[in-house]
């Protein structure tokens, strides 16, 4: 049976885990009797769409000694959005620390932030990731980690740089900050459910919105804006949305799958060129297989399922506080606000040298789901080795920019090129 080419022994999977466990409470003032801690903590944010602005909130909800002191997007239109929303923070932004445009990141890097949150279309995670840490800032970096498996590969290398510059680095796998999942976790990794038998992952929800093209939008304009229907700029539902299951499900196995076999695409959405639904059999070296499901389409109002569930020779789990079977087990701790608890966790990190960081994790979970996306694209089973050392980019950045080609939809088995146009939905929002 083949075997990772990266490989993440068990050893250091909890060791790695285990230093990145920080408190938990979402509400607790953080240690403020260092000099350090008392001084204002400089925050920018790269990336101000709707994302953007909540994670600002966040980052202010979670420490009151957090200034918002610079901003970026490639859109003015965000800018001024952000600054209004910012300012009912409490968080007053001047010209000179607004930047807009494709070079704009290197503004917010230049500037004398303490951590900066990375909050753009996932294309663009490995290059921003890679400037934030040479310029010495920590980062809270938005999910997926990359689009593809070069940067996914660039991740890893930028978080290992992180590390030897004593940089903190938290993603938006949000679940790893909540004290139910986490208590849920150790727990499986105890025991609890005796010897495991196989997994599920499910992430069905209604339709994402759509902007349509106006008079005056350039084609890039058009899909940027729309970032989410476009495989190069988010990697497909699999790895933009999905990830967040897989994510728990991995940290759960303590192992990442070595090969996948999967069906799906477009049964209802006519625009962009993602998939609507996808189903891929994981497989891990043990034996073990995780069935995972994920689409998004209308729906009864009861209809959308968003969880995990792990069964084993003892017990099942949800991975998120229950426990059934030979083993009960509910969880009774306080419930925190996971959104909030990262930038908690990040800015305690920052102020005690802690060193947390999260881009391996982060960057293995969305492997896992750009896994999965290639053997549904190429209609055949792939291996972990195959598809983490592939060299397939889908897109250079910022090379993309100059010579602008027209994007391919997905079909098994190869790539299917068509024109943008096609039904819009009729919204502006």
């Amino acid at each position: 049976m083949d075997t990772p080419k990266h490989v993440v022994t068990r050893r250091d999977f909890v060791k790695h885990n285990t230093a990145a466990a920080v408190a938990v409470s979402a509400f607790s003032i953080l240690p403020s009797q260092t000099a350090r801690a008392a001084e204002p903590i400089k925050v920018g944010v790269i990336g101000v769409g709707g994302r953007g602005k909540a994670a600002a909130e966040d980052a202010i909800r979670a420490h009151e000694g957090v200034r918002i002191t610079a901003i970026a997007d490639l859109f003015p239109y965000q800018i001024e959005t952000a600054k209004i929303r910012l300012a009912k923070s409490d968080q007053h932004l001047t010209d000179d620390q607004c930047f807009a445009g494709f070079d704009a990141y290197k503004e917010v890097l230049a500037s004398d932030i303490d951590y900066v949150i990375l909050t753009t279309p996932p294309v663009f995670r490995p290059m921003m990731l890679e400037a934030a840490v040479a310029a010495g800032k920590h980062v809270f970096m938005e999910k997926p980690a990359a689009v593809d498996a070069p940067g996914i590969r660039r991740v890893i290398a930028a978080g290992e740089a992180a590390k030897k510059k004593g940089l903190s680095i938290v993603a938006g796998t949000q679940r790893r900050h909540e004290p139910n999942y986490r208590e849920n976790i150790q727990r499986i990794h105890e025991g609890a459910l005796g010897e495991i038998q196989f997994a599920r992952a499910l992430w069905c929800t209604g339709p994402i919105a759509y902007r349509k093209k106006l008079p005056e939008m350039s084609e890039m304009e058009y899909q940027i804006r729309n970032w989410y229907h476009y495989l190069w700029l988010s990697g497909d539902h699999l790895v933009e949305q999905h990830v967040h299951n897989l994510d728990i499900i991995v940290w759960a196995m303590q192992k990442y799958p070595v090969k996948a076999y999967g069906v799906g695409g477009r049964a209802w959405q006519q625009w962009g060129n993602i998939w609507d639904h996808h189903a891929v059999d994981f497989e891990f070296d043990n034996g073990v297989h995780l069935f995972s499901l994920a689409s998004q389409f209308p729906r009864p109002e009861n209809g959308s399922r968003v969880n995990e569930f792990i069964h084993g020779t003892k017990a099942t789990t949800n991975c998120q506080g229950n426990i059934w079977g030979e083993t009960l087990w509910n969880f009774e701790g306080e419930r925190v606000r996971p959104y909030i608890q990262e930038h908690v966790n990040l800015i305690e990190s920052i102020i005690n040298n802690k060193g947390i960081n999260e881009a391996e994790s982060c960057a293995l979970s969305t492997m896992t789901a750009i896994l999965g996306r290639t053997a549904e694209y190429e209609g055949r089973e792939v291996t972990w080795e195959e598809a983490f050392n592939s060299d397939q980019v889908l897109c250079e950045v910022p090379q993309a920019f100059v010579d602008w080609k027209p994007v391919p939809v997905p079909v098994p088995g190869g790539f299917e090129f068509t024109g943008q146009e096609g039904w819009k939905a009729d919204t502006d929002e």
